[in-house]
């Protein structure tokens, strides 16, 4: 049997990385050697049998050494798909979760409700992938995107860039809302670094690759949350509302910090394993 073959290739990179301790060996496989080859997964089954050059062979055994030393897959293509659109990720940003779509869409549902021009802001901007994928499924909507890495804001420029949204984007480099004194919006959001200290010792090697600035929230995980819940009331329009994402387990703590600040009408929203994953709440 030819192991050159792209089924062959694909057997014995699940096997390697299946034995290494990968969680999605088979998943890891397909995705590397889809980018290897400029197609998409479906394609690796209709040409099975295709015999891959030895060109192709060493840059995708290449990439499966890097997958061994954890490097996360996203990193290693350079891409990752939210809300069904293919965002540009390097190491300098955090890899968009499925989870957060959560977050994405439901900001995007709450936005229906207004019939005016709409502004928001996005508390730490990363890849733009919640703000961009709000700006391009909604028309009325202009934004700032606030990040207090210069890197990571390149990305999103980038990534504004790529889905025709830039020219509805304003970017600030900086903390929280430290650039955005006297504005005002109808909507903001963020997904704010929340894993607490304790959690912090314990996450997957693959995750520790990704910026710790984007993680990290805290000895309790709450850091954030308490700043961005005391200062977003001065930065809200009367009918305005504030949605983040939330750690599990967060929603209580989360929820008790809106109940003493200045908000009301607090709603969380779940993700599809019914995970608590959203909170937002309107300015009182």
């Amino acid at each position: 049997m030819n192991e050159n073959t792209i089924s062959q290739q694909l057997k014995l990179a699940t096997e390697k990385l299946e034995k290494a301790g990968i969680d999605t060996p088979r998943l890891d496989a397909e995705v590397l050697l889809a980018y290897i080859l400029n197609t998409r997964r479906l394609a690796l089954y209709v040409q099975s049998a295709k015999v891959l050059s030895v060109e192709q062979i060493t840059r995708y055994h290449n990439l499966l050494q890097r997958r061994l030393e954890r490097i996360p897959v996203a990193y290693l293509t350079g891409h990752k798909e939210f809300m069904g659109l293919n965002f540009a990720v390097t190491p300098d940003v955090l890899i968009p979760r499925p989870d957060t779509e959560v977050l994405a869409q439901g900001v995007i549902e709450s936005l229906y409700t207004f019939n005016r021009s709409i502004k928001i802001a996005d508390l730490g901007v990363g890849s733009g992938a919640i703000c961009v994928s709000i700006l391009k499924f909604v028309e009325n909507v202009t934004a700032v995107a606030v990040d207090i890495s210069k890197n990571a804001l390149e990305i999103a420029q980038f990534n504004a860039q790529k889905f025709n949204v830039d020219d509805r984007i304003t970017f600030y480099e900086g903390n929280l809302f430290e650039p955005l004194e006297g504005q005002t919006f109808e909507v903001i959001v963020s997904n704010p670094p929340y894993i607490a200290a304790e959690e912090f010792k314990n996450l997957q090697a693959e995750v520790t690759g990704e910026p710790r600035l984007a993680l990290y929230g805290g000895k309790d995980g709450l850091k954030f949350y308490r700043e961005i819940i005391e200062a977003a009331p001065k930065f809200l329009a009367d009918d305005g509302f504030l949605a983040m994402e939330i750690g599990f387990n967060q929603s209580s703590a989360v929820q008790k910090l809106l109940e003493e600040g200045n908000f009301k009408r607090i709603q969380i929203w779940k993700d599809l394993a019914g995970i608590e994953r959203v909170i937002a709440a309107w300015k009182k």
